[in-house]
């Protein structure tokens, strides 16, 4: 919960004492109202923030009690043009007389410091609640969410004013902002740490370098220029008592006109840094950490105040604003430890650590500048989120409309993709395209770890399945020390296949992101295998480990020499010799074989050459370690490798392996399968999904903002017609989809092959004219790196082939009516 802003006080500190007879005569003389004869008057100092001193003044006698608010100037030598107390009760003066902007009344000013000491002005006391926290502890849900979007509203609100009608013109130049202010915080940073002060640090002048020559050409044009607060951030704004808006900016002090975006992105820092006076260090932010349920990721917030405020979507210049805004507050806190070392700083012994911290936020600049994305390029859509909609139908009779725990994790999901996978995308491609393209970006680790403390991990790990896995898992030890929590943490949400196609769709938006939530094929249908296949040891041995994510898997079936798309064709050899068997054969197309993480393949291969056809093959866990196997190669898709995942082509000689790897029993490998490629093939699909919705996403961008032939893309009817023949197709597929999600929970494998067959021709085909028509669209733009569509595009043409061709599926289906046909 919020704190009250009457709680927030303590005893004044000794090194801001002042006169409190004087207050009184000079209050009592300039604030109308003020009680002349009180039996109480009390002063008292709040400690929040770290600038100007602020004091709570009490007076009255019984219930007849009074409030205020006094602000002035810290005591002591102070920087020049800091602490401009007159300037902070013009612009609360200007707002509160003439907009509609939340501010506190202002009563008076006093500029003569024989009164008190300092230039101080008395305002208002705003009963309320303020959110220290931005994480917004002991906040329901839906709470959070709303104090968010009012903050967002209440900074737009602000930039709205029109300076030029409330008298605030010449409040401060308007262009050319960041270069001021860039000199002028660097200038007061020098001040801060000259002789006898703070040490300075070398990679601030790193910094300062990088700011001024990056500063947007917006700013010298003054387009986005107008009343900046100068720090706009949550804990300075003050709440309805019990609603859930805001009712008063504070803490005006770095107020002037200028760059709005400044204030925008200051306003989103503790999304990228962690900083608290009692704390010794600068610690990650929101973005990293993970979001408390409710509170808006960062896209969302921006977009709010976009919508607000009708500024455009800040993407371009975005990294830029955000490390202005770290210099800024370094320098800020250099010069609040500067004040500290004096004794003189208005939080106290709370500012002993702000000389580490300044340091701290340096680098966090610096590193957030190496950053290869930081913002999606375009503002979240309301397309990406087709909730809505499934909220409106909930308590309708549609058919294949989430249920309510489906939908939260969809949310989820969504926010999650939104805030770390999309910027991060272009981050995992340019290592992937590097010498060291088969190491993994420690940033996939951290999401992954951020994935599992959302719930969004093994979503994948169909109800049955898992059930089986805990009674094989039951009566053993747990020897992976895993807490009851964390143990069921592993086989994810208990969902249907139908269930999961609506958080697959999500994932397959982005090459990524599978892998991200421990969702990524291969090893989704591996897993699939040990869950419904494998035996205790099995289980414990290797199952856990994948559902922790801490190795990868690789299946090994295709084969260079035959056409594996019949699987009878296979040659590789299991033989049985003693308490092993050996292995001999080539295997290639295997995928996740490259990664560094795989340890374990499932491979199929022919323990006895002269059984029934079907009674030949047998599928046996594989150790990556074993000696005798040798990865030969890479294999490319259309240029893509897919690092550091990869498609291997490896070949076994004489690699013996124990007896006990043996999966199901000999001549089981066709079973195991047709229970492995049901929902494994239906993923592909669910994913296919997903990536076609995001073609159409950033074909309908490009069209409203290019032209050809004097209008843009999107007023030729031609394109109008595609894109509209498109989404009939798209949603079409969609719904394939999800009826042979249904039909495999209903029926099982068997029963919905002839669905699933169609599903399998149905999804990359129709992905494929989407992306395909996104590419034309994009031009040479399309079929380069420059966007995600080409590397899209190969993956839906590769499952045309992957998981069996067309022409196998479409046989299926062929037979299938064949067979209705004959029995009517």
């Amino acid at each position: 919960m919020g704190s009250s802003t009457g709680d927030l006080v303590t005893r004044v500190q000794s090194a801001h004492r002042f006169d409190h007879d004087a207050l009184f005569r000079f209050a009592a003389d300039n604030v109308s109202g003020f009680p002349t004869n009180p039996s109480q008057f009390k002063v008292s100092q709040f400690g929040h923030g770290q600038s100007n001193p602020t004091f709570l003044i009490e007076v009255g006698s019984g219930s007849s009690l009074k409030r205020y608010v006094l602000r002035k100037k810290p005591p002591g030598k102070l920087l020049q043009s800091a602490h401009a107390v007159d300037r902070e009760f013009q612009v609360l003066r200007a707002l509160g007389e003439h907009t509609q902007v939340p501010v506190p009344k202002v009563f008076c000013l006093c500029t003569d410091p024989t009164v008190i000491g300092t230039a101080f002005y008395i305002m208002e006391f705003m009963e309320g609640r303020i959110f220290i926290d931005p994480k917004l502890p002991n906040v329901a849900p839906e709470k959070r969410n709303a104090i968010y979007r009012a903050t967002a509203k209440a900074l737009a609100s602000l930039h709205s004013a029109d300076v030029d009608a409330i008298g605030l013109e010449k409040y401060g130049r308007r262009g050319n902002y960041c270069q001021r202010q860039i000199d002028r915080w660097f200038k007061q940073y020098l001040a801060s740490t000259s002789e006898g002060k703070p040490e300075s640090n070398p990679k601030m002048f790193e910094l300062v370098d990088w700011l001024r020559k990056n500063i947007p050409a917006e700013d010298s044009t003054g387009a986005t220029s107008g009343l900046v607060h100068g720090d706009f951030r949550i804990d300075n704004l003050v709440f309805h008592p019990s609603e859930d808006r805001v009712i008063g900016i504070i803490d005006w002090e770095l107020s002037t006109l200028g760059n709005q975006m400044c204030d925008v992105a200051y306003s989103c820092m503790h999304y990228i840094v962690n900083v608290q006076l009692d704390k010794e260090h600068v610690s990650e932010g929101l973005e990293t950490t993970g979001l408390p349920e409710g509170i808006l990721t960062m896209p969302e917030f921006l977009l709010e105040y976009c919508s607000a405020s009708g500024k455009p979507w800040p993407a371009a210049n975005w990294k830029f604003y955000v490390a202005f805004s770290l210099f800024r507050a370094a320098s800020i806190y250099t010069g609040v430890y500067n004040r500290w070392l004096m004794g003189n700083a208005s939080a106290g012994e709370r500012a002993r650590n702000t000389g580490v911290q300044a340091n701290e936020l340096v680098e966090s600049a610096l590193g957030y500048i190496a950053r290869e994305n930081v913002l999606p390029e375009h503002p979240p859509s309301v397309q990406r989120d087709l909730s809505p909609s499934y909220e409106s139908l909930l308590d309708g009779s549609g058919r294949f409309i989430p249920n309510r725990k489906v939908l939260e994790l969809r949310q989820k999901l969504i926010k999650f993709m939104e805030t770390h996978i999309y910027p991060m995308e272009n981050e995992f491609s340019k290592l992937a395209q590097s010498d060291m393209r088969w190491t993994v970006h420690p940033q996939e680790e951290k999401l992954k770890e951020m994935a599992k403390r959302e719930g969004l991990w093994n979503l994948f790990v169909p109800v049955d399945s898992a059930a089986r896995a805990r009674r094989e898992l039951a009566a053993t030890e747990n020897k992976h020390n895993l807490s009851s929590k964390s143990f069921d943490q592993l086989f994810g949400e208990g969902l249907t296949n139908l269930e999961y196609g609506y958080l697959c769709e999500i994932m397959g938006r982005s090459v990524w992101a599978p892998q991200v939530f421990n969702c990524g094929a291969p090893d989704t249908g591996n897993m699939e295998v040990i869950l419904r296949y494998g035996n205790k040891e099995q289980i414990s041995e290797w199952l856990i480990p994948l559902l922790e994510g801490r190795i990868r898997s690789g299946f090994a079936m295709t084969e260079p020499q035959v056409a594996s798309s019949d699987a009878t064709n296979i040659e590789c050899s299991i033989r049985r010799q003693g308490d092993s068997y050996v292995i001999n054969g080539t295997k290639w197309w295997t995928s996740g074989a490259m990664d560094p993480r795989c340890r374990v393949l499932i491979l199929m291969g022919k323990t006895d050459f002269n059984a029934p056809k079907h009674k030949q093959q047998s599928m046996i866990l594989v150790d990556m370690r074993t000696p005798g196997i040798r990865v030969k190669r890479p294999l490319t898709v259309f240029g893509f490798d897919d690092a550091p995942h990869g498609h291997a082509e490896i070949s076994f000689e004489n690699v013996i392996v124990p007896a006990k790897n043996i999966l199901l029993g000999e001549g089981r490998g066709f079973e195991i399968a047709q229970g492995r490629l049901g929902p494994g093939r239906l993923h592909h699909c669910m994913r296919l999904i997903g990536a076609a919705e995001r073609g159409m996403e950033l074909m309908a961008q490009r069209a409203l903002s290019r032209k050809t032939f004097g209008k843009f893309i999107a007023q030729h009817g031609s394109f109008v017609s595609d894109l509209a023949k498109l989404r009939v197709e798209l949603e079409g597929t969609r719904l394939l989809v999800l009826e042979a999600a249904d039909h495999l929970d209903k029926f099982g494998n068997k029963k919905a092959r002839g669905i699933l067959a169609m599903a399998k021709v149905a999804a990359p085909n129709m992905a494929l004219k989407v992306l395909d028509t996104a590419i034309q669209v994009h031009g040479a733009a399309g079929v380069s790196s420059d966007t995600v569509l080409a590397h899209l595009w190969a993956t839906a043409r590769t499952l045309r082939i992957a998981d069996g061709p067309d022409e196998v599926h479409l046989g299926t289906i062929g037979k299938l009516e064949l067979q209705r046909a004959s029995k009517l």
